[in-house]
């Protein structure tokens, strides 16, 4: 008897802000294969952080055809493509050479500080049309950064020579042979330049960022029909049927689907969404409104919460500082002393994101004493995620609800002693699904809705299992304590305290 072949196998493209990834999942959203590549970061200025666009591309390739190899699959194979990719990071290049005019601004990037800062009067008027705030965080600024500051490039844009896009639009178009400028809404929603209630591009934000029209994507659902990549690149055409930001691929993955349903990815940053449905969620609590996803046209809602640095603190760890040789070692090092003596480690090393949004803090690390070692620095980083997530937990219930429960996934969950740290300093319980991998399974089902795979959302809802369930075990009255330690280290750090 033949050995029976994966019915519907989906591949995803994740492109991270740390590397890129292929992942051949099957119908059950079970991986079949993967390849990654590691994904350098440039940072020429203090402050700045930029990507090697061509880099990313190469990468993206290799990666797609090694997974195939491993799966032992096919193009023909594939039922669809989905992509999800680092939101925000900011490209332009040119339409007829397909060259970037200059290296990817990463999400993280703060260049554009002392313009959001002039502007800050113009923070409510942004956040009604568009969910964010004004900060260097979001495309918008960086784009007029471009075209400001490369020789020419403003004069280009305007006779339409000029392309802009987040990542999974220079996929797209690459992808597709350079035949396809788009991108879908999650994304869009991520520029400042997208009205997220009238879904379309907002004349009046592209006045005041004074960036031309003709640069933008078209803008289509979530799981959509995006062409198909060319033939040459992997053997035979693969269909690209599903995009979404990584974030609100992850809501998919995760199946948070209902109103109420909350999900924080740890991957460089850490990113909290909370499906607020069919409703547009006004946040008094500094957090982002945003799209969660769209389709067949109809958008549903949620409030985020951004922490700029999460695993990108371990790497810190790993190679600025040389504390730890892999990110493998930070659990047993936590493992190895009752608590940090009173260390906290504030990695605010491009500035804080929700909810103080303050792109002037910088890192800094509280409480040495002689008797403090590396485990303590390095527990203190991994405890330091979890307090941003309460942060943003605590800012969620003021605006919406409080959870009863969180979903979680990414790298760093994979480390029992984080995970049951946040239990106990949310002290709600935590799930950890079976695929912790959930930006690139959201991906995946996405396409797989797009291509017909999946009937609806009920479907792939019915898919998630979860891993382990973490439940608190610290006493909330310590939990208290720890976490006013952290906002005290927190204060230290804001310049505007």
């Amino acid at each position: 008897m033949s050995q029976a072949q994966p019915a519907a196998a989906l591949l995803a493209i994740d492109q991270g802000t740390t590397s890129s990834r292929a992942i051949v999942f099957d119908r059950g959203g079970a991986k079949l294969a993967s390849a990654s590549r590691e994904l350098p970061q440039s940072f020429p200025q203090p402050g700045w952080v930029e990507h090697d666009a061509l880099r990313i591309w190469t990468d993206t390739v290799e990666c797609v055809r090694e997974a195939l190899q491993k799966s032992g699959l096919k193009a023909d194979g594939i039922a669809a493509l989905g992509i999800t990719n680092q939101r925000e990071t900011t490209l332009i290049w040119d339409r007829k050479s397909g060259k970037p005019i200059h290296p990817a601004i990463v999400w993280q990037d703060r260049r554009t500080a002392d313009f959001c800062r002039r502007n800050g009067d113009r923070d409510e008027w942004i956040a009604k049309k568009t969910g964010l705030l004004i900060d260097p965080y979001f495309s918008a600024t960086k784009i007029a950064w471009l075209l400001d500051k490369v020789s020419g490039a403003r004069e280009a844009a305007q006779r339409g020579e000029l392309a802009f896009g987040t990542i999974d639009s220079w996929l797209l178009w690459n992808l597709s042979g350079g035949q396809l400028h788009a991108t879908d809404a999650t994304n869009a929603s991520r520029t400042a330049l997208f009205d997220i209630r009238r879904q379309q591009w907002d004349d009046e934000l592209l006045e005041f960022f004074r960036i031309p029209a003709s640069l933008l994507p078209e803008v289509r659902d979530c799981a959509d029909d995006y062409g198909s990549t060319v033939a040459e690149l992997f053997g035979a055409p693969i269909k690209i049927r599903g995009v979404a930001g990584d974030q609100q691929a992850a809501v998919v993955g995760q199946a948070c689907f209902e109103p109420g349903m909350i999900k924080s990815t740890y991957g460089t940053g850490c990113f909290m969404v909370l499906n607020t449905g069919r409703k547009f969620t006004h946040s008094k609590k500094r957090l982002l409104s945003t799209v969660a996803y769209r389709l067949k046209g109809e958008t549903t809602y949620a409030l985020e919460g951004a922490i700029f640095v999460a695993g990108a603190a371990v790497q810190w760890l790993r190679d600025a500082v040389q504390l730890i040789g892999s990110a493998g070692e930070t659990e047993a090092l936590a493992r190895s002393i009752k608590d940090t003596q009173g260390v906290y480690l504030v990695p605010a090393f491009t500035g804080l994101g929700a909810p103080y949004w303050d792109p002037e803090a910088r890192g800094a690390i509280f409480g040495l004493t002689r008797d403090s070692g590396i485990a303590h620095i390095v527990r203190a980083a991994l405890e330091s995620t979890c307090y941003q997530t309460r942060d943003l937990m605590l800012a969620m219930a003021g605006d919406a609800c409080n959870p009863t429960e969180l979903r979680v996934d990414g790298g760093m969950v994979v480390n029992d002693w984080l995970t049951q740290f946040l239990a106990d300093i949310l002290q709600i319980d935590v799930l950890r699904p079976q695929v912790v991998e959930t930006t690139a399974l959201g991906a995946a089902y996405l396409a797989g809705l797009g291509a017909g795979v999946y009937e609806s959302l009920d479907e792939i809802a019915a898919l998630w299992k979860a891993d382990a369930r973490f439940a608190p075990a610290l006493e909330s009255a310590n939990a208290d304590r720890l976490y006013d330690g952290w906002l005290d280290a927190v204060k230290r750090v804001r310049s505007d305290t």
